[in-house]
């Protein structure tokens, strides 16, 4: 079984932090004037572009070591079924190969990117908490 650069519980905070980003969708009503609690709290989930999910996914990525940068993105493109367990080694070299602008820009254009990542770590054998909210340093 190949080695992850990156920890369980730090891929764990992402899928969390990338699923609370999936369930956005675009404002359907962006002059409605109104105030939580007559729309149900609905605004809560469109995404106006100023989503502070974003800045923290983004910034806990660009924290990241570049290897871990790698990881995360061979462990989506693993979990996408771009290739197989086996194929780890070359999943991980395309990934370095192929940076060519910021990794969390890149990661936070998958659709999905939560449970893609959820997966690769289940192909790996391995499991994240779903308790974890907290980042690991």
């Amino acid at each position: 079984m190949p080695e992850l650069m990156i920890s369980p519980e730090k891929v764990g905070f992402l899928i969390e932090k990338a699923r609370q980003f999936d369930v956005k969708e675009a404002a359907s009503d962006p002059d409605s004037g109104s105030n939580p609690a007559d729309d149900d709290m609905i605004d809560v989930l469109e995404d106006d572009g100023r989503d502070p999910v974003v800045r923290e996914i983004a910034g806990f990525i660009n924290a990241l070591s570049e290897d871990e940068q790698i990881d995360l993105v061979a462990l989506m493109r693993l979990g996408r079924g771009d290739g197989t367990i086996e194929e780890w080694k070359d999943l991980r070299r395309q990934a370095a190969e192929g940076r060519s602008g910021p990794t969390a820009r890149y990661l936070l254009g998958e659709p999905m990117l939560g449970d893609l990542l959820a997966e690769g770590l289940d192909e790996f054998g391995l499991s994240w908490t779903k308790e974890r909210t907290t980042p690991f340093h």
